[in-house]
C-alpha cells in the first residue's frame, strides 16, 4: 500500500500545484477530486489533463479519481441529483456526470473511479431493519443506475469502487455486500471504498476486523479520524480511529492501493495538514 491524498483538501490549490505538493511532501499517490476548476467533467480542458499526467508519472504519484464534488451538478443542493433521485432525468443528470468523469479518468491515465449512492429522499438507508416499498424502489434506482455505470466503465477499462457514506441509501459495508447481490452479474465487476473513519461513524468496528472481512474487494482506502455517530473527517490523532491497528491490517492482507487522507474541510490549511497526516501516518505504520 502506499500513502495518498485527497484534493478535495486542496481546494484552492491548481491541479499540477496539489501534485506537485504531494510528491514534495513524500506521497506516493493522489485521489483528484473532479470538480468546478482544471479538473471539471462537465467542461474539460485536456491540456489540464495532460498536464496532470504528465506530472503524476515524472513525481511517480498514483491516481485514484473521486467523484465526490458537492455542488458539481446542482449549485444549491449538496451531492445533488444522484442515482437516488426520484426524477428518471436527475438519475440521467447523474450518470451523464460519471460518463464524463469516466472519460477523465482515462485522459488521465487513472484506473480507479470512486463513487457513492447519495441519499435517498426520504431519508431511508439499505441497512435499515424494516424494509418498505420505498426500498424496493430504491434499490431498482441504484441497481439500474449501477448497471450502466459498470458498463461505461468497462467499455474504458475503469474499475469503479463504490464508497459507503454515512447518512447516504448505503452507508455501511454491509449495504455495499447487498448492492453486490442485487447487480448480479455485469459488465465488469463492482469494488469497494472503504473510508477508515466512516467505519467509526457507523460502528463497523474493530475496524481491523471490517478491513479484514471485505479484504478481496478492496480497490481503494480513504482515512481520516471520526468520533462514533458523527460524520466529521477529523485530523488524524484526533478522534477514535485506532490507526495503527487499521494499518497493520491493511498490511496483513497485502493491500497493495491507496490509504487516501480526506480532510475536505481543511483546504484553509491544506499543505499543514497534508504534512500532519503523513508524519501520522508514517508514525504508525
Amino acid at each position: 500500500m502506499h500513502y495518498a491524498y485527497c484534493t478535495n483538501g486542496l481546494a484552492h490549490h491548481r491541479p499540477r500545484q496539489a501534485c506537485e505538493l504531494l510528491a514534495d511532501l513524500g506521497y506516493r499517490g493522489v485521489a483528484l477530486t473532479l470538480d468546478a476548476g482544471g479538473l471539471d467533467p462537465l467542461a474539460p480542458d485536456p491540456r489540464v489533463a495532460a498536464e496532470v499526467r504528465e506530472v503524476c508519472r515524472d513525481r511517480g504519484l498514483s491516481i485514484v479519481v473521486e467523484t465526490g464534488a458537492r455542488y458539481a451538478l446542482d449549485a444549491r443542493r449538496k451531492h445533488h441529483p444522484s442515482l437516488m433521485d426520484a426524477a428518471a432525468a436527475g438519475r440521467e443528470l447523474r450518470l451523464d456526470y460519471y460518463r464524463r468523469c469516466l472519460d477523465l479518468a482515462v485522459d488521465l491515465g487513472a484506473p480507479i473511479l470512486s463513487l457513492w449512492s447519495g441519499a435517498h429522499p426520504q431519508g431511508l438507508h439499505a441497512e435499515d431493519a424494516e424494509p418498505t416499498d420505498a426500498h424496493a424502489q430504491a434499490w431498482e434506482h441504484l441497481v439500474g443506475g449501477m448497471a450502466r455505470v459498470l458498463g461505461l466503465a468497462a467499455e474504458r477499462g475503469v474499475v469503479i469502487a463504490f464508497e459507503p457514506e454515512p447518512g447516504m441509501w448505503i452507508e455501511r459495508p454491509a449495504g455495499y455486500g447487498a448492492l453486490l447481490e442485487r447487480l448480479g452479474s455485469t459488465p465488469a465487476p463492482l469494488r469497494l471504498t472503504l473510508d477508515l473513519g466512516h467505519c467509526v461513524v457507523t460502528g463497523d468496528l474493530p475496524v481491523a476486523a471490517t478491513i479484514t472481512c471485505w479484504r478481496t474487494h478492496l480497490a481503494h482506502v480513504q482515512v481520516d479520524d471520526a468520533r462514533a455517530g458523527v460524520h466529521e473527517h477529523l485530523p488524524l490523532g484526533t478522534g477514535q480511529l485506532d490507526l495503527k491497528s487499521a494499518l497493520s491490517a491493511l498490511h496483513s492482507i497485502h493491500y497493495t492501493g491507496q490509504v487516501a487522507v480526506e480532510l475536505a474541510r481543511d483546504s484553509h490549511r491544506g499543505p499543514e495538514m497534508a504534512a500532519h497526516s503523513l508524519k501520522a501516518l508514517l508514525a504508525a505504520s
